[in-house]
């Protein structure tokens, strides 16, 4: 990406990156130099199980974050003002300075910020690094190209690693593979950040230990394991230019449907309001500069369709009915994971609408169970403990495929001073690294027949 386009979108964003506010909360910030420079975390009562999509539909930035009935919105200081029209009552649980880009990204392969967080270019090296270390347990695939780069403004290829004891055969985009696959994605929205280091751990985990762990050595041998690390590099960059104060972009770079959102809310499409599975259902905004703003159709970006057609080629389409109720078969392989943060959760399928359970619902919902215990974490479909989101990738991939699919929101669960977006760098192995290695090794260790094995 040009630094000259990458400042002017990160400008764009960052009045208040992380809130989609109301017109009326928009009109008096304008006067307000104080909403310019703070950036306010509401702790909001809800009443109604419709109050989630009333704050969604309304344009508000509500966090992936629970406890109990209260939510949890990002806002500046007049935002306060907007719920309240809106029949809200809320408190201030935090201010923090507004984000505010610092320095341009570089491609540099150590280059990093905020403490160490990675960026795109860091994560991309790492793989290739990880390829030529150990020819024999990993590959790198490129599956695509970014908004930026697929339109001739810079941007990033798409990457993917398969990790795994190389057999012939092994790693080839096949969908009827030898072994069966297990399939980790992070950073769908660039500013989680925890995201996109735990994959870098969980493939570090996997060749390091080869060899010496004899539970990574059998898994190794006897399963793929695919990793995309960021799926929205474009977002990610947005997120570092800022440097030590990380912007918050949630969604891609896309500013063809709303350039102008400098003060009500971010440019870009949620990749994870924008898969064709339920699209334009529940939990989702029609409004460009809405951080839920699910595009102008569906599949439209793509790093969707490009993730998508990586799936195809990976994964058969074993769930041959199409209504929501129909299952996939008992023998289906592989598992798909869906890294998010921060509300501490086992979401599975189907998250566009919790009134409605899917023809696996027993088995997933038992297998998210013990995801759920391994890291201390609630579990369930996603409006029954958060609140129901449409045109999700797990959505996609179990409706399109039947493949068992699930998103973890990675948090702090246990008061330890690591909630939010971007928690001290330390909080990622000293705290969340250990909570989610034996998950993702108990997911993957189940790939070979998730809905059979749910123990």
């Amino acid at each position: 990406m040009s630094r000259k386009r990458l400042a002017g979108l990160a400008v764009g964003v960052t009045a208040m990156a992380a809130a989609a506010m109301l017109p009326q909360a928009t009109t008096a910030l304008a006067g307000a130099s104080q909403s310019r420079d703070t950036a306010v975390l509401y702790e909001v009562p809800t009443h109604h199980k419709q109050d989630a999509q009333t704050l969604i539909g309304a344009g508000y930035d509500l966090l992936e974050r629970r406890q109990g009935d209260h939510l949890f919105v990002l806002g500046d200081p007049a935002t306060g003002d907007g719920l309240r029209r809106l029949g809200f009552s809320s408190t201030v649980v935090r201010t923090m300075p507004r984000p505010v880009p610092r320095k341009s990204v570089t491609d540099d392969a150590g280059d990093t910020y905020d403490g160490g967080y990675h960026t795109v270019g860091a994560q991309y090296a790492h793989l290739d690094q990880l390829a030529a270390q150990h020819p024999d347990l990993a590959t790198v695939v490129t599956y695509g190209k970014s908004w930026l780069k697929q339109t001739g403004s810079g941007g990033h290829d798409l990457k993917a690693v398969c990790v795994t004891k190389m057999k012939p055969g092994d790693c080839s985009l096949n969908p009827n593979p030898a072994k069966p696959r297990f399939f980790l994605m992070s950073q769908i929205h660039a500013r989680e950040l925890t995201t996109g280091e735990m994959s870098w751990r969980w493939t570090d985990e996997l060749t390091g230990q080869y060899g010496k762990d004899p539970d990574v050595t059998k898994l190794m041998d006897t399963t793929e394991m695919w990793v995309v690390p960021m799926a929205n590099p474009d977002g990610v960059d947005i997120v570092a230019s800022g440097g030590d104060n990380p912007v918050w972009q949630r969604k891609n770079a896309d500013d063809s449907h709303g350039a102008s959102c400098s003060w009500t809310g971010q440019i870009g499409v949620d990749l994870n309001r924008n898969a064709g599975s339920h699209w334009g259902g529940l939990g989702t905004s029609a409004q460009p500069c809405s951080e839920v703003y699910l595009g102008p159709a569906a599949d439209s970006e793509p790093e969707n369709s490009a993730l998508e057609g990586l799936f195809r080629q990976l994964y058969p389409a074993v769930r041959t009915g199409t209504g929501d109720s129909d299952p996939a078969p008992a023998d289906a392989r592989g598992m798909m994971i869906s890294l998010h943060s921060d509300a501490s959760m086992v979401l599975f399928p189907w998250e566009s609408d919790h009134r409605v359970h899917s023809g696996n619902d027993a088995a997933l919902r038992a297998l998210a169970g013990r995801m759920g215990s391994i890291t201390g974490y609630q579990s369930g479909q996603a409006g029954e403990i958060l609140y129901d989101a449409s045109g999700g990738t797990d959505d996609w991939t179990y409706d399109k495929l039947g493949l068992a699919s699930f998103t973890i929101e990675i948090g702090d669960s246990d008061g330890r001073g690591c909630d939010g977006f971007t928690p001290s760098y330390s909080c990622q192995d000293g705290y969340f690294w250990p909570k989610i290695k034996p998950a993702l090794m108990y997911a993957a260790q189940h790939a070979a027949a998730p809905y059979r094995s749910a123990d």
